[in-house]
C-alpha cells in the first residue's frame, strides 16, 4: 500500500501523538460530566447574558450524557448562533477529535468553494490517429478518466441513497455508442483504461487494511467505475450438495474468482465466507446457499477498477460489431514523490498519457459538481470526496495527488477563518485514522459556508434529519425531524453529527456533536448524538412563538 505524505502541516507522529493525549485523559478518569465539574470546558460562554433555555439544554446534556455508556465516551459539542456567532454551548470544543465523515464537510465546502457548482467532469475515449475508411484503428483506443465519481448507474441528481437507473456500465455504453457512431469498426490495439490524471495513489494514509476490502474503502482512481464497487450475488442449485453459481455487476469487475460454495438444505442459515489479500486481484468463496433461499448478496471494493472499466468497454464495443484485436490494460501516473522525511513534493503533472493530437471518439460529460456533491454528503461517498479533492488540487496545483488538494484546503480554510492548529487532515473523507479536528473548527467552517454565495448550495447537500440521505431513519417522529440539515459520521468508536439546526422557537444554530471512545455501533451509537440534537431543537431559542421552519 502506497502512503501519501501528509500535508500539513504538522507530521504525522504528532497527530498520533494527540490521539494518544486524548486517550490517556480518558484513561485517567476524565468522563465527559468529570471534566464539566473540574472546569476544563464550560456549558455556556464565558461572561455572556444568562438565557434560561441555553440553562434548560446544559441540563438535558448533562441528563444524556450522564450514564451509562455515553459517561464512558469523550465529547465534544460546540452550538452557536448561525448569524452572530454567539456560542450557547461548548463542551471541549477547542479539543481534538477524530471526525469520521464529518471530514467531508470539509472537502465538500473546497470543492464548492474552489471549484465552483457548475465544474463538471470529462470522460473520454481517444485514438492516437484518425480512422481509415475502413472504421480501423491503428493503435490503442483509450478510454481516459479525470476524476467523474459518477461513471455508474446511479440517479443523478439525487433521488435517494439506493435510487439507480439501468445498468452500472450505462456511461460506458454511451462513449462505446459514440464511437461506434463515429464509424469505428476495429481496434488492432488494446483498450487502454488511461488512469493518469492523478498520481496513482489508491489508499490516503491512515486507512485501515481491514477497512480495503469493503465499499467504504474503495480504491482511489481517476478513472472510477461503479463507485469502485463490485456486488456478488450467490444462487443455490437445484439440490442439496449442488455447487452454486454466482453472478457478478459489473460483470467484468473481477480477476481470478475461485468458488467453493455448495447448495445447502432448505431452512439452514446461508453462511458464505470471503478470502482476499489487499491489493490482489483474486477472491476465494467458500460456504453453503440453502436450497431455495433467493438473496444472498455480498458488497465489496474493486481491487482493480480500471481494468474492470476497460473489460466493460471491451465488451460493449464487441457487442456493437466493433472488433478488438489486442487486450485490456491499464496505465497510471507515478505515484506521488515525498522527501527522505516523507514531506509531499508537488509537482504539475502531466496531461493523461495519450498522443500529442488525440482524437476524441466519445465524450461524457458529468452533471455539475453541485450534483455530485449532494450525492457524496446525502450517502457519506468516501470514494466521492476523495475524488473532489484530488480534482481542487489538480486545478489548483496542476497535481492531483492528495497532498496537492490538502495544501489548498489548508488555504481555503485560513480565509474561512479556521485556525490551523485545530484541523489536522489526512485524507477527504475522514476514513483515516489520522484525522483531527476541533468542533469550534466546524462550526467556524459552517458558519462561513454559510455566508458565501454558494452557502445554500452547500446545505442543501446535508442529509435532514427523519427525511432523507443517512438521517432519513434518525429522529423520526420527534421535534428534530426536518429541522436539522447535518453530516453524520461514524467509523470504529466514533460518532459525528454537525451541521445547521432551526429551533422550535426559530433560533438558527450550527453546530457540531462528537463521540469519540465510544463502545457503542450503528443506531445505538448514533442514538445519543441524536438525543442531544434533538433537546437543541426542543429547548434553545428565546423567541416566545413556537414556529417551525419552511
Amino acid at each position: 500500500m502506497t502512503t501519501a505524505g501528509v500535508c500539513r502541516y504538522p507530521r504525522r507522529r504528532w497527530v498520533w501523538t494527540a490521539a494518544v493525549c486524548l486517550a490517556a485523559l480518558l484513561a485517567g478518569g476524565a468522563t465527559a460530566q468529570s471534566l464539566v465539574r473540574k472546569g476544563a470546558v464550560h456549558a455556556a460562554p464565558a461572561g455572556a447574558k444568562a438565557r434560561a433555555d441555553v440553562a434548560r439544554f446544559s441540563q438535558r446534556v448533562a441528563a444524556v450524557l450522564g450514564g451509562g455508556h455515553a459517561e464512558k465516551a469523550y465529547w465534544g459539542i460546540l452550538v452557536a448562533d448561525r448569524d452572530t456567532g454567539e456560542t450557547l454551548y461548548d463542551l471541549n470544543a477547542d479539543h481534538f477529535f477524530a471526525p469520521a465523515s464529518n471530514a467531508k464537510i470539509f472537502t465538500t465546502a473546497l470543492a464548492l468553494g474552489t471549484l465552483g457548482r457548475n465544474y463538471r467532469f470529462r470522460t473520454t475515449l481517444e485514438a492516437g490517429a484518425r480512422l481509415d475508411p475502413e472504421g480501423r484503428l491503428a493503435g490503442d483506443l483509450r478510454l481516459v478518466g479525470r476524476g467523474d465519481p459518477d461513471i455508474s448507474n446511479r440517479k443523478i441528481p439525487y433521488a435517494g441513497r439506493f435510487e439507480r437507473d439501468g445498468p452500472v456500465e450505462k456511461v460506458l455504453a454511451e462513449l462505446a455508442d459514440g464511437a461506434a457512431g463515429q464509424g469505428l469498426r476495429e481496434v488492432d490495439g488494446d483498450i487502454v483504461a488511461d488512469d493518469s490524471y492523478f498520481p496513482y495513489d489508491p489508499y490516503p494514509a491512515g486507512w485501515s487494511v481491514g477497512d480495503l476490502f469493503f465499499t467504504f474503502g474503495a480504491p482511489v482512481s481517476a478513472l472510477a467505475f461503479n463507485d469502485n464497487e463490485v456486488s456478488i450475488e450467490v444462487q443455490p442449485g437445484l439440490r442439496v450438495g449442488d455447487p452454486a453459481s454466482i453472478a457478478t455487476e459489473p460483470a467484468a469487475a473481477l480477476g481470478s474468482v475461485t468458488q467453493e460454495i455448495t447448495t445447502g438444505p432448505a431452512g439452514a442459515k446461508p453462511e458464505v465466507a470471503v478470502v482476499r489479500q489487499p491489493g490482489v486481484n483474486f477472491l476465494l468463496l467458500r460456504g453453503t446457499a440453502p436450497l431455495g433461499y433467493t438473496h444472498i448478496k455480498i458488497d465489496l471494493a474493486l481491487t482493480a477498477p480500471g481494468e474492470a472499466a476497460g473489460q466493460a468497454l471491451k465488451q460493449l464495443l464487441e457487442a456493437r460489431g466493433v472488433r478488438v484485436k489486442g487486450g485490456v490494460r491499464v496505465e497510471h501516473a507515478p505515484p506521488p514523490e515525498t522527501t527522505a522525511a516523507g514531506e509531499p513534493i508537488l509537482r504539475h503533472s502531466a496531461e493523461p498519457a495519450t498522443e500529442r493530437d488525440p482524437v476524441v471518439l466519445a465524450e461524457h460529460v458529468s452533471a455539475p459538481l453541485l450534483e455530485s456533491v449532494r450525492v457524496t454528503n446525502k450517502v457519506s461517498q468516501n470514494l466521492h470526496a476523495e475524488l473532489f479533492l484530488r480534482a481542487v488540487g489538480r486545478e489548483k496545483l496542476g497535481t492531483g495527488s492528495t497532498a496537492a488538494g490538502l495544501k489548498v484546503e489548508r488555504d481555503f480554510l485560513q480565509a474561512a477563518g479556521v485556525p490551523d492548529e485545530d484541523v489536522v487532515l489526512t485524507d477527504g473523507s475522514g476514513l483515516s485514522r489520522g484525522d483531527l479536528v476541533t468542533p469550534r473548527a466546524v462550526v467556524t467552517l459552517l458558519r462561513y459556508a454559510w455566508r458565501q454565495p454558494w452557502g445554500r448550495d452547500f446545505v442543501s447537500t446535508l442529509p435532514v434529519a427523519g427525511v432523507d440521505g443517512t438521517l432519513e431513519d434518525r429522529m423520526k417522529k420527534t421535534a428534530a425531524s426536518g429541522m436539522i440539515e447535518a453530516k453524520t459520521g461514524a467509523i470504529e468508536h466514533v460518532h459525528a453529527l454537525s451541521g445547521y439546526a432551526t429551533t422550535l422557537r426559530g433560533e438558527r444554530l450550527a453546530f457540531a456533536i462528537f463521540c469519540n471512545n465510544d463502545s457503542q455501533r450503528g443506531p445505538n451509537g448514533s442514538a445519543t448524538i441524536d438525543a442531544v440534537a434533538t433537546a437543541m431543537v426542543e429547548t434553545l431559542g428565546i423567541e416566545s412563538a413556537p414556529k417551525k421552519k419552511k
